[in-house]
């Protein structure tokens, strides 16, 4: 297996190289300099690999929720790619490519992925880890205000996202039992790029003109909570 993906949902911007079971990675929180920076991590990664694009099996991008310009650049990015390589491409919700983070860096299991949305709402989803060590969703993926967020049945959760960093005073309440919070936390392409593999196994592959960013707030299949 050999992906790349990349990631420009929020201020950090990242590119993750997947050859078989190493990745390699470049990160960097640069705000408003994703469209500078993503193209030249790619490039470094497939050098430093001595891969060129079109040897890889397909590439990987987070999709959305996140901010409205990093979404765009992502998936443009992605297609523009694919086009060119003929390769087929992976969309990863950018809340599952945070929650497997927190599996990765605390082996968090049951996780609650919470993006700030601004216009006081957040991006909310419920992830609980598979056999195979790839985060699930539980229920849906929603928008809404922090006191309307609805935490799925269980226990024992991490909390971890911008969403909590500016609203755990709000969600805590939603939560019984309430989660173990993992402040700080942000979106990895090497995250991306795991969730992905699995995707890609399974099937869940679309041509490049179906690299398309989700918009959570246009998207009818997304549940708005009010």
């Amino acid at each position: 297996m050999k992906l790349l993906a990349i990631d420009t949902t929020e201020e950090a911007c990242s590119a993750a190289l997947l050859v078989d079971h190493e990745v390699l990675e470049r990160f960097e929180l640069a705000p408003k300099r994703h469209s500078e920076l993503i193209l030249p991590m790619m490039d470094g990664l497939l050098a430093d690999a001595g891969l060129r694009l079109v040897e890889l099996d397909c590439l990987a991008f987070a999709r959305g929720p996140g901010s409205f310009t990093g979404v765009r650049i992502a998936a443009s990015v992605a297609q523009g790619a694919a086009f060119g390589a003929n390769l087929p491409v992976v969309p990863v919700s950018s809340l599952q490519a945070l929650a497997q983070g927190a599996y990765r860096e605390h082996g968090a299991m049951n996780v609650l992925s919470a993006l700030d949305a601004r216009m006081h709402e957040v991006y909310w989803a419920g992830w609980r880890l598979d056999s195979g060590s790839t985060m699930r969703l539980l229920g849906g993926e929603a928008v809404c205000a922090p006191e309307l967020a609805v935490a799925p049945d269980g226990d024992d959760w991490t909390g971890v996202g911008s969403g909590w960093d500016t609203y755990a005073k709000v969600l805590l309440p939603r939560c019984n039992p309430a989660p173990n919070l993992r402040t700080g936390a942000m979106i990895h392409a090497q995250d991306v790029a795991s969730v992905a593999a699995t995707l890609f196994v399974e099937g869940a592959v679309v041509p490049a003109e179906q690299a398309l960013p989700v918009y959570l707030r246009d998207q009818v299949a997304w549940a708005k909570q009010v």
